[in-house]
């Protein structure tokens, strides 16, 4: 269990480190019976590499493992798991909201004194001569501090293995994704009826992201409410899978771009869609349904046994047979779960040519073909459809509803 250090944080003197159980705990995403199979699978981790500790530093492992997605602005946070203990180290600022939000124990750092969170550490981790850590998220600086505060431990790179195991979703995890893709859905059709010329892109994503906020607050009311977001793109900006919001007004004519992102207590889904203010021109309608096209194609490949760069060598086939495959703008699709465009990234299960992950039963991914045509270009912009499917025994269930293609999107 974490070390008893004090109750409550006190004048004089001033605690480097505290435990403070605040509040009692709340409703988690997950049950304890998830939370416990996530730790038992990543103690099986410590176990093969023989590793009496991990530090868990990335938001989305401290998340997974913990059930708490924290905000750094700019300060460090842990989840140090042994055989025996599972306690996350949260910053001060936070209060008791990491022990209310957290399935395990939590010690609180303060920051009257340089590096408490190493102390913290090391409290947790008394002569660990092995120490697990996430290589793709342990800077240069932290490090050396590490090294220093902890007597310069021999360190383990557990985040393949990590990832791995994130990959592969449970019945819990794949309940969620469900609904974040019915509310994203809710989102893509809000977005749809408030495209008009003369709108502003933002008053779009506005009505997109408030439909969405008000589903997962009816739905999950007692999730955390953060992080939805839409992108919702028009003309040139469309250019850019990930192009911020402007003021730009729509006009008739335009190429638009509608991305919805529900986000359920650290939950990524997406809804992606091209749609077309007016009647396209008929080089537009060619692109357009040449990627409908891919896409479709791509949608009755996602099955058990097959490889993600297999995947990509049918799609850059076709394109090829279509003479765009030099416009192709970025890989395929993605894992799902947690993750978002500021943390997270299952980079074993991306639909590219480098990566060999064989789909298995309980694997989430997207299906998302996308073309960029550059300006001056007949048919210039960005072309984008993007389905969710659940990978099961014998092939895969997509678990997005909303129409795509131009008999669907093209708006009057």
């Amino acid at each position: 269990m974490t070390p008893h250090l004090s109750t409550a944080p006190t004048a004089t003197p001033r605690p480097q480190i505290f435990a403070c159980h605040n509040g009692d705990k709340a409703p988690l995403p997950f049950s304890d019976i998830e939370y416990a199979r996530r730790l038992s699978a990543l103690r099986a981790i410590m176990g093969r590499m023989d590793l009496p500790a991990v530090l868990l530093t990335s938001m989305h492992n401290i998340a997974y493992y913990s059930g708490f997605l924290y905000c750094s602005f700019g300060r460090p946070y842990g989840l140090v798991v042994t055989q025996e203990d599972c306690t996350l180290i949260s910053a001060n600022i936070d209060g008791g909201q990491p022990w209310r939000r957290s399935h395990c124990d939590n010690l609180i750092y303060t920051d009257w004194q340089r590096d408490n969170f190493w102390r913290a550490v090391a409290v947790l981790t008394p002569g660990a001569g092995r120490l697990g850590i996430e290589g793709d998220h342990l800077t240069l600086s932290l490090r050396a501090t590490l090294d220093a505060m902890l007597d310069a431990p021999e360190l383990v790179d557990i985040a393949p293995a990590t990832m791995a195991a994130r990959m592969v979703k449970s019945r819990e995890e794949i309940t969620l994704i469900r609904e974040g893709a019915r509310i994203a859905d809710l989102g893509g059709a809000a977005i749809r009826d408030a495209i008009a010329e003369g709108v502003r892109e933002i008053d779009v994503a506005m009505a997109g992201r408030d439909a969405m906020e008000r589903e997962i607050a009816r739905a999950h009311p007692d999730s955390e409410l953060r992080d939805s977001w839409v992108w919702f793109q028009s003309g040139l900006n469309t250019d850019g899978a990930h192009n911020p919001v402007t003021t730009r007004a729509l006009r008739c004519g335009d190429l638009l771009s509608l991305n919805a992102f529900p986000m359920i207590s650290g939950y990524y889904t997406a809804l992606e869609r091209t749609l077309h203010l007016g009647e396209p021109e008929p080089e537009t309608l060619r692109i357009w349904r040449a990627n409908v096209a891919a896409h479709e194609l791509g949608l009755s490949l996602i099955r058990p046994g097959i490889s993600c760069a297999a995947i990509c060598d049918e799609l850059n086939r076709f394109f090829a047979e279509e003479g765009l495959l030099h416009y192709r703008s970025f890989g395929y699709g993605h894992s799902f779960g947690i993750l978002s465009h500021y943390y997270g990234r299952e980079a074993g299960l991306e639909l590219r040519e480098d990566v060999d992950t064989v789909l298995a039963p309980g694997m989430v991914v997207s299906m998302e073909p996308m073309l960029w045509l550059p300006e001056g270009t007949p048919g210039a912009g960005g072309y984008r459809e993007h389905d969710i499917l659940v990978v099961g025994e014998s092939g895969a269930e997509n678990i997005t509803g909303f129409p795509y293609g131009p008999e669907a999107n093209v708006i009057a």
